[in-house]
């Protein structure tokens, strides 16, 4: 089924939810990373039997993010450590809200804490980020989309992320939608040529061009594309251009989006919004796992 958004224009492609073999994967390499050859200080204090439990804490507010990567987390380390879901991903916590609980190997716990706080706290960052930018544009017909520039390595969970915070993720990577910018059009010597190329190169996949003119635009639209990128307008360039378009092909506003102009932006009537902000310099969600003493597993 062909997923549209309110204003009618064909919604970006979206990533199965969640996408658990690169979820694994992004663990594997942080646990990896942290605990190397081994956790020196939890192997010589902890003894191999002993257990404890926590809670994890939200001490702000926003959109929580990542608790079943968390879970994930342990699980990589124990199969058998137990984990609890008091709020679900996606959801909005308050300062003093525990959204999980964690029970079981000590070892475990600990040699998994600072991965899964690391990847929750930044997920739950670009959730709440993204939520404000989805709120500021109620109302509008704008749909709001991340970008590439998320961590290297981390994109599985930057994109889920946003989806998580109700923004849409734009192209994944490279290989699923062409982009047609200016470096590109200046290599073939036309916008007309470069579309004709990728359309000649037999990838079946969509195809955006970046316009920074109005005069682009109009020629942008007698091409066989699937969307425009206006690339740092002024809001009543973006105004005459949805004019000019008049529905006939989806208009991306980008370029300087950030949360103090985005509802001017929507006000133009663009159907997506793309903003790097959302990923590319986040803020992590505060979040802490007060853990209850170590105690002697049962005999």
């Amino acid at each position: 089924m062909t997923e549209s958004h309110p204003g009618g224009a064909p919604a970006p492609p979206r990533l199965s939810e969640p996408n658990i073999p690169a979820i694994d994967a992004i663990i594997r390499n942080a646990l990896a990373e942290d605990i190397g050859a081994g956790d020196v200080t939890t192997l010589s204090t902890i003894p191999a039997g002993a257990r404890t439990s926590g809670r994890f804490l939200a001490k702000a507010a926003g959109v929580v993010a990542g608790l079943q990567v968390a879970e994930r987390v342990f699980r990589q380390l124990d199969p058998q450590v137990g984990f609890e879901r008091l709020a679900e991903d996606g959801e909005l916590v308050e300062p003093g809200d525990v959204v999980a609980f964690v029970r079981g190997s000590g070892r475990a716990i600990l040699s998994g804490e600072r991965t899964a706080l690391n990847l929750m706290q930044r997920m739950s960052g670009i959730a709440t980020q993204t939520r404000r930018f989805v709120d500021a544009v109620a109302g509008t017909r704008a749909v709001i989309l991340d970008t590439r520039k998320t961590a290297p390595g981390l994109r599985v969970l930057d994109k889920w992320a946003v989806r998580l915070g109700g923004g849409q993720n734009h192209r994944f990577g490279l290989y699923d939608m062409a982009m047609i910018k200016d470096n590109h059009i200046a290599a073939v010597g036309g916008l007309s040529q470069a579309v004709e190329r990728v359309r000649a190169g037999g990838a079946n996949v969509p195809i955006e061009v970046e316009v920074t003119n109005l005069e682009q635009l109009r020629e942008a639209l007698s091409l066989p594309i699937d969307r425009i990128m206006l690339d740092n307008m002024s809001t009543a360039e973006m105004g005459e251009a949805v004019q000019i378009a008049a529905g006939r092909v989806p208009l991306e506003a980008s370029g300087n989006v950030s949360l103090q102009t985005v509802a001017a932006i929507a006000a133009t009537g663009v159907d997506y919004i793309s903003s790097g902000a959302l990923t590319h310099s986040v803020m992590a969600l505060d979040i802490s796992l007060e853990l209850e003493p170590i105690t002697q597993e049962d005999s």
